[in-house]
């Protein structure tokens, strides 16, 4: 029976990390170990910052309402707990697309909310 030799199956395994690393800085997207490493590392902040993302959009969804507001003379806290008062249901998001695109929609959310 013949020897049979792994060099085959080992080049399409090396050959499908590096593929996978294309574009990390050095080493890491040539040499083999070092990429392999750098590959689990990827994927792991991958996994992360896909939780990390949601925090963002919502700060800055909270950082464009505050500004919005304040611009109408009241502050982000007051607003948010003005509006939960009155039972307005508006979420972040959406409240930060009316106070960029629509002021005179937020503006009358604004007064509905503290009056």
């Amino acid at each position: 029976m013949p020897r049979v030799t792994k060099a085959k199956t080992a080049k399409s395994k090396h050959k499908k990390v590096l593929a996978l690393t294309k574009g990390h800085y050095g080493a890491r997207s040539r040499l083999y170990k070092t990429a392999k490493q750098s590959n689990i590392k990827s994927l792991q902040y991958a996994f992360r910052d896909r939780k990390v993302r949601k925090r963002n959009f919502r700060s800055l969804w909270i950082s464009r309402i505050s500004a919005a507001a304040r611009n109408n003379g009241i502050s982000y806290s007051i607003l948010i707990n003005s509006m939960n008062k009155k039972n307005i249901l508006l979420n972040r998001k959406m409240l930060s697309e009316i106070a960029i695109n629509d002021k005179e929609a937020f503006n009358k959310v604004v007064n509905t909310a503290t009056n």
